[in-house]
C-alpha cells in the first residue's frame, strides 16, 4: 500500500529484493497488488522492466478495478491508485467506486485518514469519504501504526513490516494482516509478526537505585525480560531515567551518560540474538527535602509557606486558583470542572513544578 522504498530514486539492491520477492509468491499462485505513495511516488527511477504475471502496479490516472478470478469465478475485485509525485493533497478516495463485479471488493490507498498529526497530510480523507465508496475492505498505507479506524466497511492500517528507527509510531512488533472472507464476510483480521528486529523504549525510576550499578542492573534485567518476549528477534532499545533520587547528581557528571552506554553495550556483547543500547537519557529530578527548604528562609521557603496557606486555610484556595486563573479566559472553563481532589492535585503539582525550577541548575 505503497511506500515500497524510501525515495524515488530507490537503489538496486532493494529493487532486487523485492523482485526476488514477487516471484516467490507468484510461483505459489499468489498475486500481487501494488500501488505507490509519496516516497515511491510513481515516475521514480526503476529497475524493473517485467514484473512477474500475477504482479499488478495501479496507475495515478484513475481508479483501476483488478478482478481477482480462482477456478473461473471472479471471488473478488482490487481498486488501487498510485500517487504520481511526492506530495499529493488531494483527496484519492474520492476517485474510487464500486462496480457491478461479484465477490469483496477491497480498496488499496497510500493514504492519511484523520489527519494523522504525526504524518504528512498526504491524500488526505476521512472514514466517510471511504465508506461513500461502497468498497468493503480498505487496505491502507501512510500510517506505520496498526490500527482498525473502521469496521463495515472495514478501514485498516496494518503498519509495516519491520520498524525503522526507535520513534514511538516504529516500536513494538510489526508484520502483516491476514484477512479471512467467510460467506462475503470479512471476519476480524489476524496480525501475523513478520520483523526481525524491534526497537522498544524503557522507563526506570532512579528513586529505587542505590547506586549507579544497581541501576544499570535493573535496565540490564529489563532490557533481558524484553528479550525473552520477543521470540529470537533482536532489540534496539532505548532507555530514560525518570523519578526523584540521590543519583541524580552523579546521573549529570560530565559523560555518566556515555560511559553507563557503553558499559550495558558491553555487557550484551555476547552470542544470541542482538541487543544493542541506542540511547541513554536523564529525566529524572533532584530529591526535594521539603522540610529542610522551609527553614531555609529563601524564595524556596516563601513559596512552600505561601502555599501551605492557600492549603490550609478556608477560602484561601479557591481564591488564589481564581486570582491565577483571572487573565486566561480560555483556562476559566477547565478551572470550573475541577472538584476538590482536581483542585488539590492541581496545586501539588504546581508546587512540584515550582521547586523543581527553584531548586534545580
Amino acid at each position: 500500500a505503497g511506500d515500497l522504498y524510501d525515495g524515488a530514486q530507490r537503489g538496486i539492491r532493494a529493487q532486487r529484493r523485492f523482485e526476488q520477492g514477487l516471484r516467490r509468491l507468484d510461483a505459489r499462485g499468489i498475486a500481487t497488488f501494488i500501488v505507490h505513495g509519496n516516497h515511491d511516488p510513481l515516475g521514480g527511477w526503476s529497475a524493473i522492466r517485467e514484473w512477474p504475471a500475477r504482479v499488478t502496479v495501479f496507475g495515478s490516472d484513475s481508479a483501476q478495478a483488478v478482478p481477482v478470478v480462482r477456478d473461473g469465478v471472479t471471488i473478488a475485485t482490487v481498486h488501487g491508485l498510485s500517487h504520481d509525485r511526492p506530495q499529493v493533497t488531494e483527496n484519492l478516495a474520492r476517485r474510487f467506486r464500486r462496480t457491478e463485479a461479484p465477490g469483496l471488493h477491497v480498496g488499496l490507498l497510500h493514504a492519511n485518514v484523520g489527519s494523522h498529526a504525526e504524518h504528512a497530510p498526504y491524500s488526505p480523507c476521512s472514514v466517510d469519504d471511504l465508506a461513500a465508496t461502497g468498497l468493503d475492505y480498505w487496505a491502507l498505507g501512510h500510517v506505520h501504526r496498526r490500527q482498525i479506524l473502521h469496521r463495515e466497511p472495514w478501514v485498516v492500517y496494518p503498519g509495516n513490516l519491520q520498524g525503522r528507527h526507535p520513534g514511538p509510531g516504529e516500536r513494538g512488533e510489526k508484520g502483516a494482516l491476514v484477512v479471512t472472507v467467510e460467506a462475503g464476510q470479512v471476519l476480524e483480521p489476524r496480525f501475523v509478526a513478520l520483523d526481525r528486529l524491534r526497537f522498544e523504549a524503557l522507563t526506570l525510576d532512579i528513586g529505587a537505585c542505590e547506586d549507579v550499578t544497581s541501576l544499570m542492573r535493573m535496565l540490564q534485567q529489563q532490557a533481558d525480560e524484553l528479550l525473552e518476549r520477543q521470540q529470537g528477534r533482536g532489540l534496539i532499545l532505548r532507555a530514560e531515567l525518570v523519578g526523584r533520587g540521590m543519583l541524580y547528581g552523579e546521573l549529570r557528571h560530565p559523560g555518566r551518560l556515555d560511559e553507563m552506554l557503553e558499559e550495558l553495550r558491553r555487557d550484551h556483547d555476547r552470542a544470541g540474538p542482538l541487543v544493542w543500547w541506542d540511547d541513554l537519557r536523564n529525566s529524572a529530578s533532584p530529591p526535594l527535602d521539603r522540610e529542610a527548604i522551609r527553614l531555609r528562609g529563601d524564595l524556596s521557603a516563601k513559596l512552600l509557606e505561601r502555599l501551605d496557606l492557600v492549603t490550609t486555610v478556608d477560602g484561601e484556595r479557591d481564591r488564589f486558583l481564581e486570582d491565577t486563573f483571572a487573565p486566561l479566559d480560555r483556562f476559566s472553563t477547565l478551572l470550573g470542572a475541577l472538584d476538590e481532589a482536581g483542585k488539590r492535585s492541581l496545586l501539588e503539582e504546581a508546587e512540584t513544578l515550582a521547586l523543581d525550577l527553584l531548586e534545580g541548575d
